[in-house]
């Protein structure tokens, strides 16, 4: 008999000890939610003694306007039946120090009948380094992404000026040479072989160049898009990846998503510009069908392909930024984007950007 009551003992020792030094804050109350026990932590986290809190009711460590839901939700939790149950892990609820000042916690609470009574035991948490430490990172990644956002406008910016500049500026210069060497060969003597083949060089020369300033231009930022529009700059686009690479295809714009202004028109394109340039090199397919339609304040792009296929749950190949660029520039957005389809069955990516986002004028 007395080596029982010495376990009992012993072993009610070593939980006061544990409860003592536990780095959580442990309360236990009655069925009235009144303090029986209140651990040191407990006493750092609210500033004040175990003396002054026990016999107090619970509530008191509560900020006024959560009391009575407080009160509720604990007898609803005693009549449930449940021992045990994580509180605060959606968001955070709130305690109430000696002082006034109120802070975030997580909380686990459970129950148990000893002796006929019920007692209540609360492990509490304070979270507020955490939040804190939480809330900076979202700022800093919300920073990054303005900066990000500020970036892709200034590229675009660049890559229509210079787009612009090769087209016109450039393109002038090497159309007046070719009027020059013209001019050239209708003045140069017949007997004069030797120039002739000369300028004939050059002519092939200068025709090479205008190609490929007209090409650069076009990679950079195909004028059409400023100039018509996205409707017809995604239809150029299909002409000039997709039918050259010997792929059937159809193109199906919504009225609404051909005006679309910046930056959702340049985004939409680039996404277009890099889901086709994946079919074509990727894919093994043998037709590409795109639809571009406006639904609930929504530009919804879809391109499928009859190719090979794409696992979802496959990572991306180091070194591969696609996909990843794409997701980006939503992001950037708003927007969402979701690739589906099984091997041997084709991919459909589908990209969803807000037509209420911020516009920025780029490229315009």
């Amino acid at each position: 008999m007395h080596r029982a009551q010495d376990e009992v003992l012993e072993g009610q020792v070593r939980l006061e000890a544990i409860v003592r030094s536990a780095m959580d804050a442990i309360i236990t109350t009655d069925g009235d939610q009144r303090i029986l026990l209140f651990n040191e932590a407990a006493e750092q986290m609210f500033g004040c003694s175990a003396g002054e809190a026990l016999g107090k009711p619970l509530e008191h460590l509560i900020p006024a306007r959560f009391r009575e839901v407080h009160r509720v939700h604990v007898e609803r939790f005693v009549h449930m039946g449940t021992t045990s149950r994580r509180m605060g892990k959606q968001s955070p609820l709130a305690g109430l120090r000696a002082d006034g000042t109120e802070f975030p916690i997580e909380a686990s609470i459970s129950h148990a009948t000893v002796g006929g009574q019920t007692l209540l035991t609360v492990i509490l948490r304070d979270v507020t380094e955490r939040l804190t430490a939480e809330r900076r990172i979202r700022q800093a990644h919300e920073e990054l992404r303005e900066l990000a956002r500020a970036m892709q406008e200034v590229r675009e910016t660049e890559r229509t000026r210079i787009a612009r500049e090769l087209h016109d500026e450039l393109g002038q210069a090497l159309t007046a040479l070719k009027m020059d060497v013209d001019l050239l060969d209708a003045t140069l003597p017949r007997e004069r072989s030797d120039l002739f083949e000369r300028i004939e060089a050059m002519r092939e020369l200068l025709d090479f160049t205008v190609a490929t300033t007209r090409r650069i231009s076009a990679d950079l930022r195909p004028l059409v898009l400023d100039d018509l529009g996205l409707g017809a700059a995604a239809e150029w686009l299909m002409q000039n990846v997709v039918q050259r690479a010997g792929l059937a295809w159809t193109l199906h714009v919504d009225p609404v998503c051909a005006e679309l202004a910046e930056p959702q028109a340049s985004a939409l394109f680039r996404i277009l510009q890099e889901s086709l340039t994946n079919v074509t090199r990727h894919a093994q397919a043998s037709r590409v069908d795109v639809r571009l339609e406006h639904s609930d304040n929504e530009a919804i792009l879809r391109v499928g392909d009859d190719g090979i296929g794409i696992d979802p749950a496959a990572r991306p190949k180091p070194g591969s930024f696609g996909l990843r660029g794409i997701n980006e520039r939503l992001l950037l957005l708003g927007g969402s984007i979701v690739i589906s389809g099984e091997p041997g069955r084709g991919t459909t990516i589908v990209a969803r950007v807000p037509l209420g986002a911020p516009s920025a004028g780029v490229g315009r």
